[in-house]
């Protein structure tokens, strides 16, 4: 086959939306594809690994839920993070066992992405209980501090 009709192949496959030719002539064949290796590979099964299920832990005692005995008004986390009572490690804690406190009042830091969001009393009161401590994991909702 002359190079020339190969070259004018090649230039239609080009311009047209086929995707592969193949010209025979006497006992001598070519195929023109427009992919890289025109031979087909047989299908091959994809399977999907089966993954077996992993017991997961929060780092929080099932006996500590944060459920406290004692009546009052909780302060929850409103996000995940890690939970803060003071500004930064050299600071006093934002409140104490005992310590009144007013709506609005900083009572502790829970830290998110980063972002170091300030947990505000929504009611005037007495702290009656601390239930985390610094460094903990704390969970959306969970019961941070109670005032009575």
């Amino acid at each position: 086959m002359d190079i020339r009709k190969v070259k004018k192949l090649m230039e239609l496959l080009e311009q047209s939306s086929m995707s592969e030719i193949e010209i025979v002539e006497g006992e001598g064949s070519l195929r023109i594809s427009r992919y890289r290796n025109a031979t087909m590979a047989p299908p091959v099964a994809i399977t999907t690994p089966v993954v077996a299920p992993i017991e997961v832990t929060t780092g929080v005692n099932p006996s500590e839920n944060n459920i406290s005995t004692v009546d009052g008004h909780p302060i929850t986390s409103p996000m995940v993070g890690t939970f803060y009572s003071a500004a930064s490690p050299n600071s006093d804690a934002f409140v104490k066992i005992g310590q009144h406190v007013n709506q609005g009042d900083t009572i502790c830091i829970v830290e998110a992405m980063k972002i170091m969001n300030q947990i505000e009393a929504d009611q005037s009161g007495t702290v009656t209980e601390i239930l985390c401590t610094d460094g903990d994991a704390v969970e959306f909702s969970q019961t941070l501090v109670i005032i009575q």
